[in-house]
């Protein structure tokens, strides 16, 4: 009698066994059975930040291979939106989120979701993230590192055992970069809900004349809709966004700090100016007689210099990046003259007091040349973002636990988390890069650098995901 039970009470001690493993591997039976209980069925896996371990040289050997998808010869780097090279690259991070145990979805235009359930998967999730776009002839750190280096956090997390109470997830934004269709941060900015931009893209083309449209459907994107509302987010999507980036700007490596904490990120105002004037002969038109458009160019990229500096304020910055002359000849007087300034601030208010002196600048400059003012134009005018102070706290903090160094900072290029701020509150991590170089080849962050950024965003994530 009692060897005949033998086999019938092992079968039932493995079978309660299974089905107490299960619970623990399923987080929906888990929150039911607490939910409903009262009491925590088991205690979260204790966490130290001294289990966090980053394979740093397996970090940098994805960032290598994810740089030879390049339509320009190495050590550069050019992957514009939707070319057959940023077709690659996308299935390269895809193929690295599914490694990493990532579920993966897609937007209608291409902005990429790796995401790993929590205990609590009906939790707003904490989102990371950054982009693979290159604009031609550029490095291979910026904006991968907060991608590929956002993976290699989630894989940092699950080797040490870490449990998120919240879902995290991983985004690779479409077209950070203007290079294709002019519009910078492309993906984060209609993930944030911009009606016109959305309405804009039906009609926009790039320089060959292909429309957004029919280029991201090459790419395998926007299918079967011209309405790309659907890729809108509402607030609240997320409880948080951490975005890790190498500098681009030399702070960092010369004061040998380890971590910036970003508190706030300058956003531009773009603008377009054109004067015409009379041209004619270099040598036969005197002086007293001309009405120089190049001149009148010359005076006011001086003035936006000028009103930069009147500001009072080192946040305060302006740039003439494109100036050209007509009909660019040695021997001929510019008859027409064409600028496009860049300021920025995260002051949005003392921004576009700049822009409107840049105005008055330019209207003053017709009078005392005699040009004509053809065109001024403000094209962009992005409200700047705080970061949130939790998030700020939970960087912070990230980086006391790891004994690293670090400071606040202000990011004065802009990025995704500009737009992500209006989806969730948000915060940015910083690295050191090789004498702030970016956007040229030179473009370089140590393996040293890359891997305490990762810890400091995977800890970030972990504390994040827990609240």
């Amino acid at each position: 009698m009692v060897h005949s039970l033998l086999p019938l009470l092992l079968s039932l001690c493995f079978t309660a066994i299974s089905a107490h493993q299960h619970q623990h591997d399923d987080p929906s039976i888990t929150a039911t059975m607490e939910q409903f209980s009262g009491y925590t069925i088991h205690e979260p896996h204790p966490f130290q930040p001294t289990s966090l371990s980053v394979d740093a040289q397996g970090l940098q050997n994805q960032i290598d291979e994810l740089a030879a998808f390049s339509d320009s010869p190495a050590p550069s780097v050019t992957r514009v939106l939707y070319t057959d090279k940023d077709v690659l690259g996308r299935r390269y991070v895809k193929t690295q989120m599914e490694l990493a145990g990532l579920s993966v979805r897609e937007d209608a235009v291409g902005n990429i979701f790796g995401r790993w359930d929590g205990l609590e998967p009906e939790l707003a999730a904490v989102a990371t993230g950054s982009h693979i776009d290159a604009i031609p002839y550029s490095g291979k750190y910026d904006g991968v590192v907060g991608v590929l280096g956002a993976i290699e956090a989630i894989r940092v997390l699950k080797r040490s055992g870490f449990k998120p109470r919240r879902p995290l997830e991983v985004i690779s934004f479409t077209s950070e970069e203007p290079t294709r269709f002019g519009i910078g941060c492309l993906g984060s900015r209609l993930l944030a809900g911009s009606e016109n931009l959305a309405n804009a893209l039906r009609t926009t083309t790039d320089i060959q004349n292909i429309s957004f449209l029919d280029a991201a459907r090459s790419a395998g994107y926007a299918k079967n809709e011209d309405d790309l509302s659907s890729v809108f987010l509402k607030k609240g999507t997320y409880s948080a966004f951490v975005e890790l980036h190498i500098e681009q700007g030399p702070a960092l490596e010369d004061e040998g700090t380890s971590i910036g904490i970003v508190t706030a990120i300058a956003a531009p105002a773009s603008l377009k100016v054109e004067f015409e004037g009379n041209g004619g002969h270099a040598g036969a038109v005197l002086m007293p007689n001309r009405n120089d458009a190049g001149l009148a160019a010359a005076e006011l990229a001086l003035a936006v210099e000028r009103h930069v500096l009147d500001s009072g304020s080192i946040d305060t910055v302006g740039t003439v990046g494109i100036l050209e002359l007509h009909p660019g000849a040695i021997n001929s007087i510019p008859s027409k003259s064409h600028l496009e300034i860049d300021t920025r601030d995260i002051d949005e208010e003392r921004r576009n007091q700049v822009v409107e002196k840049i105005h008055q600048s330019a209207i003053k400059i017709t009078k005392t040349r005699g040009v004509k003012l053809s065109d001024f134009r403000v094209i962009n005018q992005d409200p700047p973002a705080l970061s949130d102070e939790a998030v700020i706290k939970a960087v912070e903090t990230a980086t006391r636990e790891l004994n690293l160094t670090s400071k606040l900072m202000i990011s004065r290029a802009y990025h995704d988390s500009l737009f992500m701020a209006r989806v969730s509150p948000m915060g940015m991590i910083f690295i050191p890069c090789y004498k702030g170089y970016s956007h040229k080849p030179e473009e370089f962050a140590t393996i040293e650098d890359m891997s305490n950024g990762v810890k400091v965003l995977a800890l970030t994530l972990a504390k994040l995901s827990s609240q």
